[in-house]
């Protein structure tokens, strides 16, 4: 077992654990009370959308002094569930299924209420460039984390409330969420239900819940539904096996761990429904992946055609896409290398991570959701591949 790994994963689940699982996150600036105090400016899309980016890209952590609270986000609570859940299929410990237990609960009590099926969103209102999303408007992307979070737990715990809400989630995708056809009639589940836009990460994502909740139940609707988002956004590959991030103009850029999702996504659809048919666009994609987005010193980039911002949501989805692809050995020393250099220059002597290194700068604020839950995923994940362990 790797020393540096354990070392660096206890140290980060001590930080949780005392947080209780509580924090801060990137794009949580529009609950500023001072922000909200402004109502001219709190309703405007330029404004809203500049304060975001400034509380993002700020190495400053202004939120204690701007009325900003630490609080539960739910896909934050998902990934630390899958990560509890990867810890006890390693070593069945009684603490561990505590937390199971404790983390389950908590995101029943955060669901959403209102809408065809079982869904979360985040503790915040987002404006984003192509849409607004008040506070817990429910995302596919939150909402399938979490649902395969439940069938982890669910895998353990056998009880049947996890499962069934997690099939419940595949309503609100199927029924609540707008979808964009092509001329085949394939097409992409929408980010939320109030946008139209397409995503391919967040389709994939739809796909994969769809497959893998069709795999326990064989519901055949499931497994169709799934095959033709992959369809629409396979379409997309590019011809050097890269994707954009969606359709719109300002959305082609390519980077590091939404091309991950977006290979992990595709390869569990196969791997639950059955359906082979895309083995080239996943090999195509991954070597595309392998090649572009890591350094030989180990250094994770953000972009394809650039090194920063480095992201430690990079590293963490690089360990979880080879894990999940089963090219976590073959590729084992790419993984040491990048993980002991992201926790060399990424995690605090207080066991978070940090946000960002810049070339000129580091964000070194302990964002819950975005760096902690991913790193305890990711770190939770190299110890159960590491064993060969499988849900």
């Amino acid at each position: 077992m790797n020393s540096l790994i354990i070392e660096s994963l206890n140290r980060l689940q001590k930080y949780c654990e005392a947080e209780n699982f509580k924090g801060y996150d990137p794009y949580d600036g529009l609950n500023s009370r001072f922000f909200q105090s402004i109502p001219f400016i709190s309703k405007k899309k330029f404004f809203r959308l500049a304060w975001i980016q400034f509380f993002k890209r700020s190495p400053l952590n202004l939120r204690p002094v701007t009325g900003i609270k630490k609080d539960f986000n739910p896909k934050g609570l998902g990934l630390f569930l899958t990560g509890y859940c990867n810890l006890y299929l390693h070593e069945p410990k009684e603490e561990y299924k505590n937390k199971i237990i404790f983390l389950s609960g908590k995101i029943l009590e955060l669901k959403n209420e209102g809408y065809s099926g079982a869904c979360w969103g985040y503790n915040f209102d987002w404006q984003a460039r192509a849409f607004f999303q008040p506070k817990n408007t429910p995302t596919v992307v939150a909402s399938t984390f979490i649902a395969n979070a439940l069938l982890d737990a669910y895998s353990i715990t056998k009880d049947e409330q996890l499962l069934n809400t997690a099939r419940s989630t595949c309503d609100f995708i199927l029924k609540d969420l707008n979808r964009t056809y092509d001329e085949k009639g394939d097409f992409a589940f929408s980010y939320s239900p109030m946008d139209k836009s397409v995503v391919f990460n967040a389709s994939l994502l739809g796909s994969r819940l769809l497959a893998r909740v069709f795999s326990i139940t064989n519901e055949i609707e499931l497994a169709n539904e799934a095959k033709r988002s992959v369809n629409y956004c396979c379409a997309y590959q590019r011809g050097d096996g890269s994707w954009g991030y969606g359709t719109l103009p300002f959305h082609q850029w390519v980077d590091n761990f939404h091309t991950g999702y977006n290979l992990e996504c595709i390869f569990e659809y196969m791997k639950f429904s059955g359906d082979d048919s895309y083995r080239e666009n996943v090999n195509k994609g991954f070597e595309y992946y392998i090649n572009t987005f890591f350094t030989k010193e180990g250094i994770p980039k953000y972009y394809n055609n650039s090194t920063y911002p480095i992201d430690v949501h990079a590293p963490a989805q690089m360990v979880i896409t080879l894990a999940r692809l089963g090219k976590f050995e073959q590729h084992k020393e790419t993984v040491d290398t990048v993980l002991a250099w992201t926790i060399k220059n990424m995690q605090s002597p207080d066991g978070f991570f940090y946000y960002q290194v810049n070339k000129y700068f580091s964000s070194r604020i302990p964002y819950i959701r975005w760096a902690q839950s991913w790193m305890f995923y990711a770190l939770t994940t190299y110890i159960k591949s590491e064993n060969n362990e499988t849900n």
